[in-house]
């Protein structure tokens, strides 16, 4: 039945967010061919916060879920070979409170976990690399790595 208690919840997070999201977010369960709603799979944008590199940007994220959410994190993905210190490169996010054996809590939220990501962009962890060129561009050569960024920001217009 532990199914259910993740549905539950998860309807519930949509209707909080639909009331009250970040502007520039979007966070929305996928919507199957026979009009029925998938809530274990939520398509998302995340907006690069206005002054850094990642501005202008609107990044793609789908969050899975597990029938074991919200006991278990949301596997969060960017696109395959998203540049990123911390995003290996499947796209799989790698954030301390998307990890059940280190910061996850039950009670994080959707909003929570989109906000934490966002700032993920612009502040990398450096004790955390998921990928090999990211991190070494960003310890290595900072302007190179922000022309990357501001060139990837380019390749995520927002959706007009």
């Amino acid at each position: 039945m532990s199914g259910g208690i993740a549905r539950g919840r998860l309807a519930e997070e949509r209707k909080q967010w639909r009331k009250n999201h970040p502007h520039g977010f979007v966070a929305k369960p996928e919507t199957l061919q026979d009009g029925s709603v998938n809530l274990l799979l939520w398509h998302c944008i995340i907006p690069g916060k206005s002054g850094t590199d990642w501005e202008g940007g609107f990044y793609p994220l789908t969050m899975q879920f597990s029938e074991e959410y919200p006991s278990k994190p949301p596997k969060c993905k960017f696109p395959q070979n998203f540049f990123h210190p911390n995003v290996y490169p499947s796209g799989t996010v790698c954030l301390s409170i998307l990890n059940e054996d280190s910061d996850w809590r039950p009670a994080i939220t959707v909003k929570q976990i989109l906000v934490g990501i966002q700032d993920l962009l612009d502040q990398p962890n450096p004790l955390d690399p998921a990928q090999t060129e990211g991190y070494h561009m960003f310890i290595q050569d900072p302007a190179e790595y922000k022309r990357k960024v501001r060139q990837q920001a380019k390749q995520y217009p927002a959706a007009v």
